[in-house]
């Protein structure tokens, strides 16, 4: 029993006069302390005690939903808001369940709302309505329409009831079955969303309206005809007029599915403009909707796309696979490239591994983009047979009317783009060019093959160092660990900054022996700082690719075997794109990593495509709060929001969370306030080489056993 608390001095026999004539129950809570004040007769008969047993509990024994409880505590919080004066107070009204003392429950409608009873006084008026006998009489008339359902479904076709006027007034399962009715239409059994829906599947819309156009009593008549349906389906119906005395009061309509009959006819048609091993169109289709494409550009000046597609290297897979494996590979590619695209766009095959897609309604920049799209889908591992492989792509694309106005020219400059698209390295999307965009393009090649070779040779040489940027304890400023960032300075390019020379090392695959250099010189900093006291966690970033590698765990064990670094002082920042690719192998690996006993986090959280479900079952130890949610802290609504939801998360996944990009110390007081507790920034200190480093932790010296716990 909670203890009770006097009520706050007002008018009370006034005020439980007025709660007595309210018909349902009511109750009178305090704002300050939320405990009922005042029970009318209602409130105690709807708990089965007496009303002035209800004085001075607190709201939450009365109404404990998580609904009230969310709501109480808003309440609470406008109490303590600086604003509170100035906007109106919290009120809620909707159906909820209300839990008695002896542990039955009711439906009810509370209402709750503020009033002022004393001008230096607010108080919050409950009011309780009860469910049970209107709840009781829905559920008599919904066993009614359930026999009136039953007889209905009784039938082996589709029927629909209609009143004189067009109205739908009911229909069986057959019928909901055969239009692809959704579920909230059949339990709203809304007739004009109804009738909405049947308009939006058919091909001819005044068919329909025709169907469900009302008539006279003098024009009534029986009908018989068939309608299709935008899935593909034709239905066949009767339609029947009924009536009594003589007049017709409504109509019944008969429907049965036709589709395979239609189909078979339609099959000798499509079969000579369909490819056999896919189900694509073939190359005369797409040259016909090619131009049909151009006729309505020339009319409606819409621009379009033709993107040729081909495989790289795809005569290696039929050559040490064989052909029948190699035509699985075909369909899955159909399928993933049928993916990419939107409902009126094409995908054709013009034959051996080489598609075309006629792209709608897009310019150079849109079109470019889907090919991006395209390249990242296709870079997927693919699983057949029991193994797994790569399969990457070249586009080139031509878009009318820039590059063209007749299907020949569109077709030969994408196939121009496609040539140069191999030529540059493969695995990438070029668009048709001018002399000058080409011209441009190769200075952007040369660039990038100086590039490459530069970080080809400054890996052998030497050239690349780690920097540390400290990670912070939020609440006692005690370094706690250090992300190894990469640097590159070459003695002719000058600085290189990681933005513009990763990017480059993951396209040309160079990332996995630069991501192996990084690991293991991480790893033996660490171990130096281990052996000196400095019990360190070291965090190191791990690429897509690197990740992808079958011996990716094998050489982490590895590294720390060498550098003898306990595996708790080693954290893999992995980002949400490489945990939800291949996702039972993802999860094989990290499961692997941490039996080892190394430390994984997610870095840049928040900015991929994570499942919940899925990053529940990943043994993940911290989060890392991306730095493009911290900008806006605290005056951005929408970063304040997110942040708070990264750190909730964290706890309900028992994760620790680490904010980086910090700049300023509203940021980090912010984020103290909020529940974080690390965090990494220029705030405390940018990525500094190691002996900047030890420096920058000045008196912390070598970390005691507290310290060591909070390690994550």
């Amino acid at each position: 029993m909670s203890r009770r608390h006097p009520p706050v001095p007002i008018d009370t026999n006034v005020v439980s006069s007025l709660l007595e004539c309210l018909p349902d129950a009511a109750w009178l809570v305090g704002a300050q302390d939320l405990r009922v004040v005042l029970a009318n007769s209602a409130a105690g008969s709807l708990f089965q005690v007496k009303s002035e047993e209800l004085v001075g509990r607190h709201v939450q024994e009365l109404c404990s939903s998580l609904e009230d409880t969310a709501f109480w505590h808003e309440v609470a919080e406008w109490q303590m808001s600086s604003v509170a004066e100035s906007c109106s107070s919290p009120s809620i009204q909707s159906e909820t369940l209300l839990r008695r003392f002896d542990g039955s429950t009711l439906p009810v409608t509370r209402h709750i709302r503020s009033v002022e009873l004393h001008s230096t006084q607010r108080y919050y008026m409950v009011m309780i309505h009860d469910q049970s006998v209107q709840n009781d009489l829905q559920k008599e008339l919904e066993d009614r329409l359930a026999e009136l359902a039953a007889t209905l479904d009784a039938s082996t076709d589709g029927i629909l009831v209609t009143d004189m006027s067009g109205r739908v007034r009911n229909f069986n399962q057959r019928f909901a079955a055969l239009w692809s009715i959704p579920n909230h239409l059949m339990a709203r059994r809304d007739d004009d969303a109804l009738a909405g829906w049947l308009r939006s599947r058919v091909v001819d819309k005044e068919a329909c309206d025709l169907l469900l156009g009302g008539v006279t009593a003098d024009d009534a008549s029986n009908a018989a005809s068939a309608i299709s349906l935008k899935s593909g389906r034709v239905l066949e119906y009767d339609l029947v007029a009924r009536g009594m005395s003589g007049r017709p009061f409504c109509r019944v309509l008969s429907f049965r599915d036709v589709t395979e009959r239609v189909e078979s006819s339609r099959r000798i048609t499509t079969l000579s403009s369909t490819d056999a091993l896919t189900g694509l169109p073939n190359r005369a289709a797409m040259d016909e909707r090619i131009s049909i494409a151009l006729r309505r550009s020339e009319q409606d000046n819409e621009s379009f796309a033709v993107m040729v597609v081909d495989l790289d290297h795809f005569r290696h897979i039929n050559e040490s696979m064989g052909r029948e494996f190699g035509d699985r590979v075909l369909l899955e590619v159909s399928e993933r490239l049928k993916a990419c695209l939107r409902q009126d766009d094409i995908v054709a095959r013009l034959g051996g591994d080489e598609f075309v897609m006629l792209v709608h309604r897009v310019d150079q920049k849109a079109a470019e983009a889907t090919g991006k799209r395209i390249l990242k889908t296709m870079s997927q591992p693919f699983r057949l047979g029991g193994i797994s492989f790569t399969v990457t792509c070249s586009i080139g694309v031509a878009v009318c009317p820039v590059d063209g106005i007749k299907l020949d020219d569109l077709m030969r400059r994408s196939q121009s783009a496609l040539q140069l698209a191999k030529t540059s390295g493969r695995s990438v999307v070029r668009l048709h060019e001018s002399e000058a965009d080409n011209e441009e393009s190769q200075q952007r090649a040369r660039k990038s093959i100086v590039l490459d070779h530069a970080m080809r040779q400054a890996l052998a040489d030497n050239r690349f160092r780690l920097n540390y940027q400290p990670q912070v304890d939020l609440r006692t400023g005690a370094v706690l660990g250090a992300e190894a960032l990469l640097r590159w300075h070459d003695p002719e390019l000058g600085h290189i900054s990681p933005g513009e020379f990763i990017p480059l090392a993951e396209e040309t695959g160079f990332i996995v022996d630069l991501g192996k250099w990084v690991l293991n010189q991480a790893v033996r900093q660490a171990s130096q700082w281990h052996v000196q006291g400095r019990g360190l966690l070291v965090s190191v970033n791990v690429s897509a690719l690197q990740f992808q590698q079958p011996d990716f765990v094998e050489s982490v064990a590895m590294a720390l075997q060498q550098a003898n670094l306990p595996a708790r002082l080693l954290e893999l920042e992995l980002t949400e794109s490489i945990l939800i690719q291949n996702e039972n192998e993802a999860l094989e690996r990290v499961e692997k990593l941490a039996l080892m006993g190394v430390k994984l986090a997610i870095d840049d959280f928040g900015t991929g495509y994570s499942s919940l479900g899925y990053l529940k079952r990943l043994p993940i130890n911290r989060l890392k709060i991306d730095r493009s949610f911290l900008r806006g802290l605290p005056a951005d609504r929408s970063d304040v929001g997110i942040v708070n939801a990264v750190i909730n998360l964290g706890r309900a996944l028992d994760l620790r969370i680490v904010a980086e990009g910090v700049e300023t110390e509203v940021q980090r007081q912010f984020l103290e306030t909020a529940g974080c507790e690390q965090y990494q920034g220029f705030l405390f200190a940018p990525a500094l080489d190691v002996s900047a480093f030890i420096e920058r932790l000045g008196s912390q010296g070598p970390l005691n056993k507290l310290l060591l716990q909070k390690t994550p």
